[in-house]
């Protein structure tokens, strides 16, 4: 059977409400559990929760199912890859020692089957939102992280807790495609393309799936949210392509 590389993101589980997540969850866990057996590689691009912060000997509660089946994914063998978001930027190691699942910081280049890939989760790149480019340095920042790990987890989480109810995933905005000449992570695309070709762009973050050709055979992808679209993009070998769940052809 051939095996295909699938890319995920912006689950935001913890937004809105437990009740919404749990559902979501369950969503989440009926997709994983339809592509395991076509599954070689597993790429999480980011804000897979809506907050997260590691203590040294505490972790966020909840979402024990999907952690769990991420477990028994890499214990069969399928490598998982978590990248850092702008919400759950402060992951640190329990999903490597726990789940056997690599952490990437920022962008990841990779080759398969001759085809080169740009991934990154998508925060801080691109023209402008030049208030979140220095928030994002302040919050990555190591002093930063121990301050807020000085924080007791009861008051750390509560205050997870209201920035998931004020968090963009929360919002009721609808996401719209206004052109590619506007879309900021397509115009750094564009700009790397100058400076070394890629096949394929894949991005998470702008919470709008999109599917674009840059021309020159490249293309980006937007791999959306699971809030509003359960959107997610599989590669086989040779062609990327942007699906949605549940899909009777999945």
């Amino acid at each position: 059977m051939n095996k295909n590389i699938y890319f995920a993101s912006d689950f935001h589980l913890g937004s809105p409400d437990f009740f919404e997540s749990r559902k979501r969850e369950d969503r989440i866990l009926r997709w994983l559990n339809a592509i395991e057996p076509t599954c070689s590689e597993l790429f999480l691009m980011g804000d897979v929760f809506d907050f997260w912060f590691e203590y040294s000997t505490v972790v966020p509660k909840g979402f024990i199912r999907l952690q769990g089946k991420l477990a028994a994914m890499t214990d069969a063998g399928i490598k998982i890859y978590f990248f850092k978001g702008n919400h759950d930027m402060w992951v640190n190691d329990y999903f490597t020692k726990e789940m056997g699942i690599e952490i990437i910081s920022d962008e990841l280049v990779i080759e398969r089957n001759g085809k080169t890939f740009f991934l990154h989760h998508g925060d801080g790149l691109g023209p402008g939102d030049r208030k979140y480019k220095m928030l994002r340095k302040i919050f990555r920042n190591p002093v930063c992280r121990w301050l807020f790990s000085m924080v007791p987890p009861r008051i750390g989480m509560g205050i997870a807790n209201g920035w998931s109810r004020s968090s963009r995933a929360a919002s009721s905005k609808v996401e719209v495609f206004e052109g590619i000449e506007n879309e900021w992570l397509a115009i750094y695309a564009k700009e790397q393309m100058v400076k070394q070709h890629y096949d394929f762009f894949v991005f998470g973050h702008r919470h709008l799936p999109l599917d674009l050709d840059l021309g020159g055979g490249t293309k980006y992808v937007n791999l959306g949210e699971w809030i509003t679209y359960n959107s997610y993009a599989v590669f086989d070998g040779d062609v990327l392509s942007l699906k949605y769940f549940p899909d009777k052809n999945l």
